[in-house]
């Protein structure tokens, strides 16, 4: 296999593993060796009226150089070119006021990868990553350098193996050490097989994210992990997954557990919503929509 074939494969893997975190039991698997799946999107998850599945072929290629092939289906009976068209028409009016500029603003969000640390509590920083760094500690100095609020999110357990996420706000890499250095002070996290992490602060003057992550010897987990944060658009947050190995081998669910923890601790803490409250929040502001035009009339 080609180099370029196995990062497209491998991004791939990621970002299916975050579909099925995000989107659970309405993500389903129509045949895993063609990479074809369906997404199942309501308007309201406990009281659906609008259903229409979204079934999508992922080509070898994707997401280097090809796009993915995608079909709607809906229910026969329905005439819906219009309403697709026209919701087509309100996503790209929406993204494009979001990503009009001012006078001085750019008009996209870059992503800025920083390099990982080896040991990001115990190791001392090197004199490049200082450089790379830089930009961000020193704007930050006026932030509130203390030790944030940290949660914990319950564990989910598989085949003997413990799996636990915590979570913390972070608004500069300084936190970052801080919160990694007082989990290490508990005694069953620090012994913990693998303590996986990431984190992503948006630097709002220069419109970038600061993000790293770090596997801590499960291969290329923290990097799943960082990729659900970026589906998920979270910002000035970091994710840590302790993994308790059981003594049996889970084979690729131990990235869906760990993606799992991610993803529920982020929604209790209201980084993000559920596909529930998002279909529900959806389906209201249709409602008010509706109402309003009434009153128009």
């Amino acid at each position: 296999m080609a180099e370029g074939d196995a990062g497209s494969d491998q991004r791939q893997n990621e970002e299916i593993e975050a579909m099925a975190a995000i989107y659970g039991e309405e993500w389903c698997v129509i045949d895993d060796c063609a990479k074809i799946f369906c997404i199942r999107i309501s308007d309201d998850i406990d009281d659906p009226k609008w259903t229409l599945c979204l079934q999508v072929m992922l080509p070898n290629e994707y997401p280097g150089t090809a796009p993915p092939i995608y079909q709607l289906n809906q229910n026969i009976g329905e005439s819906i070119l219009y309403l697709w068209v026209e919701k087509i028409r309100d996503v790209l009016i929406q993204k494009s006021q979001m990503t009009e500029p001012g006078p001085d603003i750019k008009k996209k969000t870059e992503e800025e990868d920083v390099e990982c640390e080896d040991d990001l509590v115990l190791a001392c920083q090197p004199e490049n990553q200082v450089k790379t760094l830089d930009f961000d500690v020193s704007e930050n100095r006026t932030e509130i350098e203390e030790l944030p609020p940290i949660d914990h999110g319950i564990p989910i357990t598989d085949r003997r193996s413990t799996f636990q996420a915590h979570l913390a706000p972070v608004v500069c890499p300084k936190q970052v050490k801080m919160v990694l250095a007082k989990l290490y002070e508990n005694k069953k996290i620090a012994s913990a097989t693998h303590n996986i992490y990431a984190y992503r602060i948006y630097c709002e003057d220069k419109q970038t994210f600061l993000q790293d992550c770090e596997d801590d010897g499960e291969t290329a987990a923290g990097g799943r992990l960082l990729h659900l944060m970026e589906i998920l658009n979270v910002r000035n947050v970091m994710v840590v997954v302790s993994r308790w190995y059981g003594g049996i081998l889970l084979g690729p669910d131990r990235f869906k557990h760990i993606n799992n923890c991610a993803r529920n601790i982020l929604v209790e803490k209201n980084y993000t919503s559920s596909p529930e409250e998002s279909s529900k929040a959806l389906g209201k502001n249709k409602k008010v929509r509706k109402d309003k035009k009434r009153s128009e009339h």
